[in-house]
């Protein structure tokens, strides 16, 4: 490993923290506030009080138990214009951190429960509230339609239709969520293959609760170019060198892996080792109420438990850009967000 100086520096860690920075892992009923999911179950007269800490944050005992909680916390997204609320709620978050471009994970289960039609009308909701944010916060958002693993391959189906008839310059991809140890990634081959006929860019959670076989399975079986975590790929070089000379780009969640005992510590989370061998690795906050992390702790938790530098994190950066699902006139116009002077 390369040997680097601790940063201590207060000064720098405020200019690491203050970056601008890219996003590629992060789901939208997943960065929803708890004050905002309590104030619309209020408004609603719906008690999902027991979804909550004391303190107000979420709570629940283990990822399965999360993934119950998550679904409960979502049960009061009903309308588009809830989603749209959502989406400026997030956006506002996300900008506060620094984030600049954006690629969020959005179910068509919760969204219209996978009917087209109504697919289309809370995409048009959220896409109008991106569209004010991106006027009036200078963050770019994009979409990646997300079937869900442990809903089923029949359900998965519902919402790459879904996908393929909304493909565009907005909805530019579909990743697969949820457990993922139910199935196989085989199962939804099916999906996979008709969102790409649509033109739509492909990734998959993997390699987060299942060994590295479960990242081969996903590259092999899907044809996926980016995957959803990875990270247990460190325990099969084989899967490593794949990685590298397929360029499959792992969107990473350090503070994530480490909230939920993937790994003990930031210390021992293997992004780095990844990343010297040669992976392109990038940082994102996965559900950041949920893991209490935002896009600043996850950057000041990189730069004291391996060290990197503003150089590091622009590398990481670049890396996100060009794996990044977006047009090349987004990409562009990123990049000068980026690079000022570029």
């Amino acid at each position: 490993m390369i040997d680097r100086d601790p940063i201590t520096d207060e000064d720098e860690l405020h200019r690491i923290a203050n970056l601008p920075k890219i996003e590629l892992h992060l789901h939208f009923e997943g960065a929803a506030p708890p004050a905002f999911i309590r104030g619309l179950a209020k408004e609603k007269k719906v008690d999902i009080s027991g979804i909550f800490n004391e303190d107000g944050s979420y709570a629940y005992r283990d990822f399965w138990h999360f993934l119950e909680v998550y679904e409960a916390a979502t049960s009061v997204l009903k309308t588009p214009e809830d989603f749209a609320r959502l989406c400026t709620a997030l956006l506002e978050e996300s900008a506060r951190n620094g984030v600049v471009y954006c690629e969020t994970f959005l179910s068509p289960d919760f969204c219209g429960g996978g009917d087209v039609t109504a697919w289309r009308e809370y995409l048009h909701a959220i896409r109008e509230a991106a569209d004010a944010a991106e006027r009036d916060m200078g963050i770019t958002l994009r979409g990646i339609v997300t079937p869900i693993r442990h809903f089923g391959p029949e359900k998965a189906k519902r919402a790459a239709r879904c996908a393929a008839e909304t493909a565009g310059d907005w909805i530019v991809g579909l990743g697969m969520g949820g457990d993922e140890k139910q199935g196989r990634q085989r199962d939804f081959a099916y999906s996979f293959d008709m969102a790409r006929e649509a033109g739509l860019r492909l990734t998959s959670h993997a390699g987060e609760w299942q060994g590295p076989s479960e990242v081969r399975e996903a590259v092999e079986d899907l044809g996926v170019e980016r995957i959803g975590h990875g990270v247990r790929a460190i325990g099969d070089l084989a899967v490593v060198d794949m990685l590298i000379e397929r360029e499959i780009t792992l969107e990473v969640c350090p503070g994530s892996n480490v909230f939920l005992g993937v790994f003990p510590s930031l210390k021992e989370h293997p992004i780095e080792r990844l990343r010297e061998r040669g992976v392109g690795v990038t940082v994102s906050t996965d559900d950041p109420p949920f893991f209490h992390t935002t896009m600043k702790d996850e950057y000041l938790g990189l730069a004291k438990a391996h060290r990197w530098d503003e150089e590091v994190f622009a590398m990481i950066n670049r890396t996100a850009l060009d794996a990044a699902f977006c047009d090349a006139a987004t990409r562009e116009a990123v990049l000068k967000k980026l690079e000022p002077s570029a």
